[in-house]
């Protein structure tokens, strides 16, 4: 895919203006769509990689700005604020009659987790998924994960403060792959055993064989 087939779009919702930035397949079988998290934009390294490397494999990824972003705001709103916006989204999301697998990063993941089941989402991607807020592990939010309802990919760091993937719990309700020494953006120390284009790479490959499975989109 070349650059030049990338394309942005912006969508009205009840919570502003919110933008798309489609990285269409030439042969699309589904739409991956993915958001930011609340300290940062879709210039993160997971959103960025998983962009580029998606559409060769038969997705379109379509990267959502929220509209907190598009307005140039440095603060999130809360998470009903969020799902508002996602879900004025989904509309422009699923046009193109594809199955659309619903993700995000860190709050981002979290707002797809909540509205999947209600928007009819084929799957959740949730990266760096925020289990609980850094140091107060009894603030759980393991409900948001269990109560997707659909497939569910955790990609999650090995060292991420917002939970590491030990303390996720034991459940058939969703697969999760661990980036050795990953933090909460996914970058790695010099003293890890893999480089950063390696954890990344390690990222792409676990979407590209999620979303590829046997059955992944036959529903």
């Amino acid at each position: 895919m070349t650059h030049s087939e990338t394309h942005s779009e912006v969508v009205e919702t009840d919570a502003g203006a919110a933008r798309i930035t489609w990285h269409p397949a030439k042969q699309a079988r589904a739409v991956l769509a993915v958001s930011h998290g609340a300290g940062g934009g879709i210039e993160a390294r997971d959103l960025r990689a998983i962009a580029a490397t998606l559409p060769a494999h038969g997705v379109t990824v379509a990267l959502v700005e929220q509209p907190w972003r598009v307005a140039g705001k440095k603060v999130a709103p809360a998470p009903k604020t969020l799902d508002t916006g996602w879900r004025g989204v989904w509309p422009a999301l699923a046009k193109p009659g594809l199955p659309v697998l619903a993700g995000g990063r860190s709050a981002g993941a979290r707002v797809a987790c909540r509205t999947a089941a209600e928007l009819g989402a084929a799957a959740v991607l949730a990266l760096s998924f925020p289990l609980h807020p850094p140091g107060r592990p009894e603030k759980s939010r393991a409900d948001e994960l269990l109560g997707a309802g659909v497939p569910t990919l955790v990609v999650q760091g090995g060292n991420d403060p917002f939970g590491k993937p030990a303390e996720f719990p034991r459940s058939t309700a969703y697969e999760l792959v661990e980036i050795p020494f990953g933090d909460h953006s996914f970058a790695v120390p010099k003293r890890a055993g893999i480089g950063q284009e390696d954890a990344v790479k390690r990222i792409t490959d676990a979407v590209v064989a999620w979303t590829g499975a046997p059955g992944m989109l036959s529903t």
